[in-house]
């Protein structure tokens, strides 16, 4: 069933800053949905912030801030609460690991987990009452050059998780050094087969590399909890061939250097979907390559999604890279500014929905966050700040007249959250009680 959910923007942090919700973004604010996620139970999770730009004033009316909130939905959609982070500058000031998060996820025993880059996460109960464990790597503050002494690694896990129906952890990692930048970037693609709890995080193993050779590592950047082959992930050692050797004669013009990973999805419990694209460029990425690579968890490059024109089709016009899957249909899917995709389990793609035509041209204002464990897609109106749930036939050749009939449901459950919500300038707010972290 479609179904139609507000990013709630409590009221009392708009009366506490005195937020003009009528103001363009350009005047120095913004409010921005981050991830969504749902629980096998039908529940969503919305994360998502709201900032302004510190002008150094003192009075909280015209200063600057940012806050993270998370919000739970129903099965049905109903708001039932959400909580606030407040982030702040220096080590271990925010409640949320990492400075603040951008991914999340639901675990195995239902525990929520807000990831960040690079390595940190914050697990949070279901119910959103409290945060039970915060593993930071502090790994933002590791610089080039950096003297003897001067940089103290804390308890590291992942940037990003998502879960395979078997319950393994399926992990985004971020390394120094990567493409000899002097930061931490996601490199590393890996398989945690024990439960992150808050008294213990499994070790991963890595099945799968980016940059196969990070430069500048010293005995700080090998990582415990990271390994392969049963020593830890650092220096020279971890997976090869790395994913841009297996493609190498795909860029000609970077030869893949500076490319990024994103964060990987499970298609099965053994066969997972690893996005990695090209250098992006100030004046134009279009056409640079991209590749949705298909991997097993031995790190074997089996295929890919096929059927991508790299100029039609390209995820460089919007920096649209995420994919999503439905790991118990064997579905896949993106979307991006040219159409929304499905693929079947063997990377065939089976549905191109042209996001350039009348028929679906609302869907080049949504962002695709995640396919929820029944299978339904998750969006997020970029403008208009509400989660859209659609359902996705067994059959993907009919996926067309499904979405249609989800953008026209969107239409009318807008109108009726309107009257409800009366939002102002697409921001809904909420006069409920808000809990802190």
């Amino acid at each position: 069933m479609t179904i139609c959910m507000p990013l709630p923007l409590p009221a009392v942090l708009v009366d506490r800053h005195r937020i003009d919700l009528s103001a363009r973004y350009s005047a120095g604010w913004s409010f921005q949905a981050m991830d969504v996620t749902a629980a096998p139970s039908g529940e969503v999770y919305a994360l998502y912030q709201v900032f302004r730009y510190d002008s150094g004033e003192q009075d909280p009316a015209r200063g600057g801030f940012t806050y993270q909130m998370v919000t739970r939905y129903s099965a049905s959609g109903e708001v039932l609460g959400t909580v606030l982070a407040e982030v702040r500058r220096g080590r271990d000031n925010s409640p949320l690991a990492g400075g603040g998060a951008q991914t999340l996820c639901v675990l195995p025993d239902g525990t929520l987990a807000a990831g960040s880059s690079p390595n940190s996460v914050t697990l949070i109960t279901p119910d959103l009452s409290r945060i039970l464990a915060r593993y930071d790597s502090h790994d933002s503050e590791r610089g080039a050059f950096m003297p003897p002494g001067s940089y103290a690694p804390g308890t590291p896990f992942a940037s990003a998780i998502t879960v395979t129906p078997a319950g393994r952890l399926l992990c985004q990692v971020a390394e120094y050094g990567v493409w000899r930048y002097g930061n931490v970037l996601n490199n590393l693609v890996g398989i945690a087969d024990g439960p992150l709890t808050a008294e213990s995080r499994p070790v991963i193993e890595a099945i799968a590399s980016l940059d196969p050779t990070p430069a500048h590592h010293t005995d700080i950047d090998l990582r415990t909890h990271i390994q392969y082959q049963g020593l830890p992930i650092g220096g020279e050692h971890r997976p090869r061939p790395a994913l841009t050797e297996l493609v190498a004669g795909e860029d000609s013009l970077s030869k893949w250097e500076r490319s990024r990973l994103d964060r990987p999805v499970p298609l099965a419990d053994d066969l997972f979907i690893v996005p990695f694209y090209a250098q992006t460029f100030r004046s134009g990425s279009r056409g640079q390559p991209f590749v949705h690579a298909l991997l097993d968890d031995t790190g074997t490059m089996t295929g890919r999604l096929h059927g991508l024109d790299l100029n039609r089709d390209s995820p460089f016009t919007g920096h649209d890279w995420t994919v999503a899957a439905d790991p118990h249909r064997g579905h896949a899917f993106h979307l991006n500014r040219y159409g929304l995709y499905a693929w079947n389990r063997a990377g065939v793609l089976r549905a191109r929905l042209d996001a350039t035509t009348k028929r679906f041209r609302a869907l080049t204002r949504f962002t695709l966050t995640s396919c929820t464990p029944d299978g339904h897609l998750l969006l997020v109106h970029n403008t208009q700040h509400l989660i859209l749930r659609v359902p996705v036939p067994d059959d993907l050749t009919t996926l067309p007249d499904t979405v249609e009939d989800a953008l026209l449901a969107y239409s009318r459950q807008r109108t009726a959250l309107k009257k409800r919500w009366a939002p102002v300038n697409w921001h809904w707010t909420d006069d409920r009680t808000v809990k802190t972290l």
